[in-house]
């Protein structure tokens, strides 16, 4: 019988598993919601009896369980210690031991876009890459790296927190305490927040049309949509967020010369007035090496790289040996 493994997705809303073979074929996936004002343990309940239900559906007990977190984690230790998003206190929470004896098998962490790193590297673009730079475009901004086909983790598994790199001194204040972080200026947040400030200014009038002049649905797709229609004013505002991501890319270049960044998240379907620019910026600001061998290229995987990462996380064991490095 084919192995099966388990991955789950610890989101603010929802807690999500999926069940898939080694090769990546996902035989189901199941959700609950995350109730995260509950508290830890009782969020931990939900998702251990998730897997046992959706175990059940299957058929078959997985082999491992990866678990991608929001925030940093002790990977060896598999203790959560902060999770920036959530209203209650995650620090020292030791998800793997309360978890491995209700699931009768091991229980492997990782922060959450490293996973999806650890997805695209094993199932997608990374499979034919050395050295990978990958992006999370989102509601945050979060990054991992491929180094000589493995994933870098360092010692707490907080590597490439590529989001927090400062772009602009002195600019706007980010989740994290630090001002001027790419994630404050070029987040999902950070480019709407500037839409509707244009709805409400009257200076978008396509965007108006789109959204009906609704602010809550100034999205990156509907913004994306304005530009596609020739919003001069929306594009200026898309521009700018992709000046500020092509400088923290072309910093990452700078230092390790990847010969592919992949762009994910909802971000990232803005499409070509996003990865145009971003390319713009990267050969204007990379002097010291060639940049036309380095390949930017959405995520192929797209909503699934966070998924199957967490399958590669099970299947690899939890990457403890790359964590040391």
């Amino acid at each position: 019988m084919t192995r099966l493994f388990a991955s789950v997705d610890l989101g603010g809303t929802y807690i999500k598993c999926a069940f898939a073979d080694a090769e990546g074929n996902i035989k189901r996936s199941e959700s609950v919601p995350t109730k995260s004002h509950e508290g830890a343990i009782k969020v931990l309940e939900r998702m251990a009896g998730l897997i046992t239900d959706t175990a059940q559906h299957v058929g078959e007990h997985p082999h491992a369980v990866g678990i991608g977190i929001p925030g940093v984690i002790d990977l060896h230790q598999g203790i959560t210690k902060f999770l920036p998003n959530f209203p209650t206190d995650w620090n020292g929470i030791p998800v793997r031991e309360t978890l491995e004896p209700k699931l009768g098998c091991p229980v492997y962490l990782l922060n959450d876009v490293r996973m999806a790193t650890l997805g695209e590297l094993t199932y997608g673009h990374g499979r034919e890459s050395s050295t990978m730079v990958f992006l999370a475009l989102g509601t945050g901004i979060g990054g991992g790296l491929v180094i000589e086909g493995r994933l870098r983790l360092g010692p707490n598994g907080a590597a490439a927190e590529i989001g927090h790199q400062t772009v602009l001194p002195d600019g706007p204040l980010c989740g994290c305490g630090n001002r001027g972080c790419v994630e404050a200026l070029a987040s999902g947040p950070a480019i709407t927040g500037a839409g509707v400030r244009l709805l409400l200014g009257g200076q978008a009038p396509v965007l108006h049309e789109i959204t009906g002049g609704d602010v809550a649905k100034v999205t990156t797709e509907t913004m994306a949509e304005a530009v596609r229609m020739g919003e001069a004013s929306v594009r200026a505002v898309v521009t700018k967020a992709a000046d500020y991501i092509g400088i923290g890319i072309a910093n990452m270049v700078t230092t390790l010369h990847p010969d592919l960044i992949v762009l994910g998240g909802g971000v990232a379907q803005m499409g070509e007035v996003l990865f145009v620019q971003i390319r713009k910026v990267l050969e204007e600001r990379v002097r010291m090496v060639p940049t036309e061998d380095i390949a930017i290229k959405p995520s192929k995987l797209g909503p699934l790289a966070g998924t199957l990462g967490g399958i590669a996380l099970a299947m690899k064991g939890g990457l403890l040996a790359e964590a040391r490095r």
